[in-house]
């Protein structure tokens, strides 16, 4: 069985970057989010199930998915969200399944962004948390998503705090903004890996 190491953290906390240094190293990166995007492509099954669960008006012109809309839809009803989940949750799983199966690398990185919001530690063996400060977090959402204060603190609350996800971690790396620092830390990580997925 392949060494899975789950990589989440709060938005704006810098998982991607730390992924891209892991993948710099050659280790396979499965993407929970580029899953959930193309698997929402147009002519994909998810597709026609979200318009027939939430109408054609969750489509842009152009037959894409506005996500904007399905996620003002779907933040303000909770059964909604649940009937969302229902039709991208297996889907995303099963592909994330697939992914890691084909990976060649020694271990494998899965990219879970709300792994202790939706429980799925069945598919991974390890958990690293990417943390950095609330007020970090603000800064690079704003900027990354050019949105407001109010939006990012509304996606922070229904985020897992940041004690629990600590409390969760069998790894934590630091991103403070110091790339020397988060550089060191995935190496000494990527290491202990190494070392993990031989045994």
């Amino acid at each position: 069985m392949k060494l899975v190491i789950g990589l989440t953290g709060g938005i704006g906390s810098g998982k991607t970057t730390v992924a891209n240094m892991f993948a710099a190293y050659g280790i396979n990166i499965v993407d929970m989010d580029v899953i959930a995007h193309a698997i929402v492509e147009p002519g994909q099954p998810a597709l026609q199930e979200i318009v027939s669960a939430f109408g054609a008006e969750v489509l842009g012109r152009d037959g894409s998915l506005n996500r904007q809309h399905l996620r003002k839809l779907v933040f303000a009803d909770p059964a909604k969200r649940k009937q969302l989940e229902g039709i991208l949750h297996p889907r995303i799983r099963a592909e994330a399944r697939h992914q890691v199966d084909k990976a060649t690398s020694p271990y494998c990185m899965m990219v879970i962004p709300l792994l202790f919001e939706t429980g799925q530690n069945d598919l991974i063996q390890r958990i690293l948390v990417v943390d950095t400060t609330p007020d970090l977090q603000l800064q690079r959402t704003m900027q990354r998503d050019n949105a407001n204060r109010e939006d990012v603190e509304k996606i922070i609350r229904v985020q897992v705090d940041r004690n629990a996800r600590l409390a969760g971690a069998d790894d934590i790396i630091e991103n403070l903004g110091d790339e020397a620092a988060l550089l060191a830390g995935v190496e000494a990580l990527h290491q202990k890996y190494l070392s993990l997925a031989e045994r």
